[in-house]
């Protein structure tokens, strides 16, 4: 905001009160050019981009797997498809957990690029099965990858970002990830199955050309004692002008002041609190049925009788998530945390409410006979039936409307600020293990929540996990108002005395000091 006064800048913008000391410091960020940072994080991003795919990857598929016309071999029932739909998630929990001991091993970098290595595998064995264990494998190493990239990519973002982009290029992966899954529904309105699996494969291979000329994270190279790999890393990110010194210093003292956390030190409540919200939190977060609806967003449709085409209403979803999260990036500083997740409970439980109700009164689609559909709805009278098709077509939107909805209100609150504030109210120390167990707790309850979508519609239909979800709502507003501290405009110092007192912020006298 302030220039330092060997730049030419608008006099206006230096007054009586402006620090002198820290002119030297917004010196040297003035002459910073972004070009080549945005151009790594691009780089990085495409694995975010293979993950938002592969995630979705069922969505379009399973219709054409389930097919009466599909080849035995790979024709699928409702058990089988449960698992296609939901190994994935098992895959994660495996790559999201082994990236964390690659993360310190190898690099950040280096970890991105190995996810490429399952991708395609997956992707090969996808694209050219003969048989149905090789669609499973497939799957599940695809979700690898996807684990391995959304515990990486971030972590490599944060480190080679400076503070001034930090936050917009932090909400990256998540765009990416959305852009990801909407080319997936896109290019199942015009692909076949195999095909879809051929061309995701392009993203992964062209993030390991493009990563393979970025450099390291400073912060891993200093880490290993390469002090002038760092500076030349630091300096191809910032610019040739950029006085790199005062960064690096701030980084090893980072580095230096690192310890490990004890299991004496976790008994306390600075340390167990946040790590038990943090958990919870996206416990919640998956309960409350985001990723099933995700992957088995086309079945949903069609089962829902949806006016329009399932591959269209998918498609249309898709563009409609991608523009919710452009508009909670917009109000991430400037509405409050709560408020947020407030407005996201209430959006998502009126949403699945709905959408209970409509699933509950509207008849399923059976799966193997579409004449007798038509006969259940009025078998003695084709003037009903006709009066009745038109209700159906005018009723229709409903579930479109509603899935809308869901997934704008999720993109609100809990999709991103589940992820915001465990990087605020996770202790350093014990970030990592504490990361890891958010990841297992995650994917462990995804994977649960996926697999037994299909045998729950089966059976009953697909009000009762939308009931379910519509709870779990109820859930999430009680536990928003109980337990989630208001972290906008506190720092780090102050959100750790909450939850090192027990008590409710003491410092709200400070706030107007603290906001941005």
């Amino acid at each position: 905001m302030l220039n330092g006064t060997s730049a030419p800048s608008p006099a206006a913008d230096v007054d009586e009160e402006t620090p002198l000391l820290d002119r030297p410091r917004t010196s040297a960020e003035s002459r910073i050019r972004n070009s080549r940072l945005f151009l790594a994080v691009f780089s990085a991003v495409l694995g975010n981009f293979s993950f938002g795919y592969s995630l979705v990857y069922p969505s379009p598929v399973l219709p054409q797997l389930q097919s009466p016309s599909t080849d035995p071999r790979l024709r699928m029932n409702t058990d089988q498809a449960s698992w296609f739909g939901s190994i994935y998630a098992l895959g994660a929990v495996a790559g999201g957990l082994g990236a964390m001991l690659l993360n310190d091993k190898i690099g950040r970098k280096l970890s991105i690029m190995m996810s490429a290595v399952p991708s395609t595998i997956g992707y090969m064995l996808l694209g050219g099965a003969v048989d149905r264990w090789m669609l499973q494998v497939g799957r599940f190493l695809t979700g690898i990858a996807g684990g391995m990239t959304s515990a990486s990519i971030p972590v490599y973002i944060s480190e080679i970002s400076h503070p001034a982009v930090r936050g917009a290029l932090g909400s990256c992966p998540q765009i990416t990830a959305v852009f990801g899954s909407l080319a997936l529904y896109a290019l199942g309105l015009v692909l076949p199955w195999r095909w879809l699996a051929v061309a995701g494969e392009v993203p992964a291979l062209l993030m390991v050309v493009l990563l393979a000329l970025m450099p390291c994270s400073p912060r891993r190279l200093l880490s290993l004692g390469r002090q002038e790999q760092a500076e030349s890393a630091l300096r191809w990110l910032r610019g040739k002008h950029y006085h790199t010194h005062k960064e690096l210093s701030a980084i090893q003292d980072s580095i230096n002041i690192q310890s490990r956390v004890t299991w004496s030190q976790l008994a306390t409540p600075v340390y167990y609190r946040p790590i038990i919200i943090s958990v919870l939190m996206r416990f919640l977060q998956q309960m409350t049925g985001i990723t099933p609806v995700l992957v088995y967003l086309e079945p949903i449709f069609s089962k829902s009788k949806v006016s329009l085409d399932p591959r269209y209403d998918a498609a249309l979803v898709g563009l409609v998530r991608l523009l919710s999260v452009a508009v909670a990036a917009s109000l991430m500083d400037k509405a409050g945390r709560k408020a947020l997740l407030y407005t996201s409970s209430m959006l998502m439980f009126l949403s699945t409410l709905t959408l209970t109700l409509y699933s509950h009164t509207t008849p399923c689609p059976s799966p193997h006979n579409h004449t007798a559909l038509n006969l259940d709805y009025n078998p003695h009278n084709a003037i009903g039936n006709t009066l009745d098709t038109g209700h159906q077509t005018a009723a229709g939107v409903i579930p479109l409307i509603s899935t809308m909805v869901f997934i704008f209100g999720y993109a609100m609150g809990w999709g991103p600020i589940t992820w915001l504030l465990m990087s605020e109210i996770l202790p350093l120390v014990a970030r990592g293990v504490a990361s890891g167990v958010c990841v297992a707790v995650s994917w462990l309850t995804a994977f649960t929540l996926i697999h037994t979508f299909t045998q729950l519609e089966h059976a009953y239909g697909l009000y009762v996990p939308f009931l379910w979800y519509t709870v779990v709502c109820v859930f999430c507003l009680l536990f928003t108002g109980v337990f989630v501290p208001e972290t906008r405009g506190r720092s780090l110092e102050e959100i750790e005395n909450y939850f090192r007192t027990g008590r409710s912020f003491t410092i709200n006298s400070q706030s107007p000091n603290t906001e941005p």
